[in-house]
This record gives C-alpha cells, structure tokens and sequence, in this order.
C-alpha cells in the first residue's frame, strides 16, 4: 500500500531561492544602480561559480555568464571562429539547441549515433566518423547530465585536430572542462542549478573566453566592433538568483544525492528497464530516465494514469525533425543508420525527479513503473 502523498507527481519541479534569500542581493543592485553591462554581481558570480569546481579542474576555470543555456553553444562556436560550411559533429539524441548553434554559426551538422549505454557521443565514436567526415569541431553533450570524459576528449583534441565544446546544459556539478575542452552549461529553472534563465561558457582557453564575452556585447571591443555578436549579457538579476543559488548550492546537491541514493535503488531492483550508464550511483543525474522494452509509449500512457508526468526526451532524434532532415548521418561504421539512437528514440522515458521530490513519490513512482514494464505490445522484439 502506498502511504499518502497521492496527488499528481510533476515531471520537474523548479527549485529557485525564495525572496527572502534575494532581497540582500537586489539591495546590493539598488545601492549600485548597475542593472546590465558586466555589473558587479555578474562579475561576482562568475568568480563563485569558478571556484565551486574546486578539486574537480587543475586550475580556476575561466567562466563566461550568458543570458540563456543556448548563448554558450552559439557563441563558443562562434569564437572558435571555424572557415564557413565546416562539419561539425554532433549526436542526433539531444535537444534542438544543440544543432541549432551549428546551423546559426553558417556550419554544418553532421549527427553521429551515440554508445547505447551512455547514450552518449563518445571519443570513439567521434574518431571512428573522422575516417568517413573532415570536421572542424565537435559539440558532444553530456547527456542528461551524464559526465564526459574531458581527458579522452583532450586527447582526440590533440590527435585530430579539431575543436571541443561540450554540451553540458544539465551537468552542473557533474562535469570538469578540459585543457582542449570548453562547456556549455544551461542555468535554465528546470536544471539541477537553476537561476529562472541564464547560462556560462566554461573552460582554460582565456581567448576564447575573452571572445565569447566580447561577442555577448554586440561585438563591441575598446569602442569598436570587430565581429558581430549579439546582445547575450546576463543581467544584475539574474546574477542576484545565482549568487543566491551558489549560498545553498552544497545542500541542494547533498539533498539530490540522499533522495538520488533511495530513488536509484528503488528503481534498479525493476526487472524490464535500464538506467543509462553513468546515471546510476555514485552519479548524479539531472534527468532520471529509463530504457524499457518495446516502444515507451505504452508506459507514458500507463503512469499518465495514475497522475505521474514523463517525457519521451529526445524523440524523434534530430535527424527526424523536418528542420535538420537534410543534413548528413555517419553511424559508426560510416553509413548513415544511427543505429543505438533510433532505439533508444523508441524506448526511453523520462521520469519525475527534482530536489523537492520525497521518497514517497519516488516509490510512487517505482511501483506504478514496476506494474507496467511486464505490459508489451504484441509487436515489440526490441530488447533492453
């Protein structure tokens, strides 16, 4: 029997400051009367989000804040400042954002398939396209907050010739940038860190940095524009929110993992689903999805019954969405079935997870998970 707690269990949950956390920070903006334009709470907030990677980086990154989670993609491949029309590799299993900054940047996609375990573009798979793809970068994503590993991303970095920037958009506090490796990092409401909207180029190269920040401000460099940016600041706002999210950030990660401990082996005893590598303890996901037999729909509709909201993220993969049909695949024996990601298109689901959630609703969850995997529709010959 399930005690309690019996209301609709959302797929997210933001978990922001209150007002009373920022009220010390927007007095610090009525003193100053800076609002925008690299104020001090934005030049303060870089420096902490730097030096919450503590241990994780050799050295303090170099931390660029923006005004959404897609401005470090569009601009750090901007800065990169790649010849016009160059390939860059990406996986076809990730949010339109990240193909998005491809197409706006004038390159050209090329979508690669990820590890079906990972569900990740790997260094491997990345070098086994090279063989068949002459790119210039490549945008692998850290997906569902999943970490990357940066030391064999540096290594291929070096080996081939090519540029880096990681997607890590929901890997905050999982993820380390490299010596060749720059992140992307989304400070949407709905991530583990969470501000309303924002987002920070991260990585070791002060160059680029020093160019994202100067593309984030129209272009303009000592009075004059040297390249054309955009206007992608974050403001004096949004860098109160997450300076106060930096105050609580250590309990709101030791609250993660605590209820992360329970949820992860609630769901690890469900014969009939996977958890993607990675994701399971000593990990930390941003998003809690799973891979079941046969086609995810018939579990979506199943736990929509009983009041539990999922997502089928990812699905269709980006190949499949008219906007990006017409750009080319290269699976990993250089043809163009991607075949792990049309699987996992069809079978994964996204489950409820924030840090407000109770270990209730995650046996709510398991439970009401656990009764529908055994259901498969009569066609199903997919496999876990």
């Amino acid at each position: 029997m399930i005690e309690q707690d019996a209301g609709p269990i959302p797929l997210l949950r933001p978990t922001l400051p209150d007002a009373n956390r920022l009220l010390p920070w927007l007095r610090k903006i009525d003193a100053a009367h800076w609002y925008s334009n690299f104020g001090p709470l934005v030049r303060e907030f870089e420096a902490r989000i730097g030096e919450l990677f503590g241990s994780s980086a050799p050295d303090t990154p170099v931390v660029v804040s923006l005004a959404s989670g897609t401005a470090p993609l569009e601009l750090g491949l901007a800065a990169m400042r790649l010849p016009p029309g160059s390939a860059v590799l990406l996986p076809a299993f990730t949010f339109p954002a990240t193909a998005g900054a491809v197409v706006r940047n004038g390159l050209r996609p090329v979508f690669c398939d990820v590890d079906p375990h990972t569900w990740c573009l790997t260094p491997d798979l990345a070098r086994a396209a090279l063989a068949h793809v002459q790119a210039a970068a490549i945008l692998p994503v850290a997906t569902f907050g999943v970490t990357q590993d940066v030391d064999a991303w540096d290594a291929l970095a070096e080996e081939a010739g090519v540029r880096i920037l990681i997607d890590a958009a929901g890997a905050f506090g999982n993820q380390r940038p490299g010596r060749h490796c720059a992140l992307a990092f989304s400070f949407h409401a709905t991530k583990p860190f969470g501000i309303g909207e924002g987002g920070a180029l991260v990585c070791h190269d002060a160059q680029l940095a020093g160019r994202v920040r100067v593309l984030s401000n129209f272009g303009f460099s000592h009075g004059m524009v040297e390249a054309v940016g955009t206007n992608a600041k974050l403001s004096e706002y949004a860098a109160a929110v997450g300076l106060a999210q930096c105050e609580r950030w250590p309990q709101l990660q030791a609250r993660r993992h605590a209820l992360w401990q329970k949820y992860a082996a609630m769901l690890a005893s469900i014969d009939g689903i996977r958890l993607q590598q990675g994701a399971a303890l000593p990990g930390l996901p941003a998003n809690v999805v799973v891979r079941v037999a046969g086609d995810s729909e018939h579990v979506v509709a199943a736990l929509a019954r009983q009041g539990i909201e999922t997502r089928r993220w990812y699905c269709p993969p980006l190949h499949r969405h008219p906007a990006f049909a017409h750009h080319d695949l290269v699976g990993a024996d250089g043809g163009p079935i991607l075949v792990a990601t049309e699987a996992l298109a069809h079978s994964v689901v996204g489950l409820p997870w924030y840090a407000e959630m109770t270990p209730v609703q995650c046996r709510r969850v398991a439970v009401a998970l656990e009764a529908c995997v055994g259901v498969r529709p009569r066609d199903s010959s997919v496999r876990v």
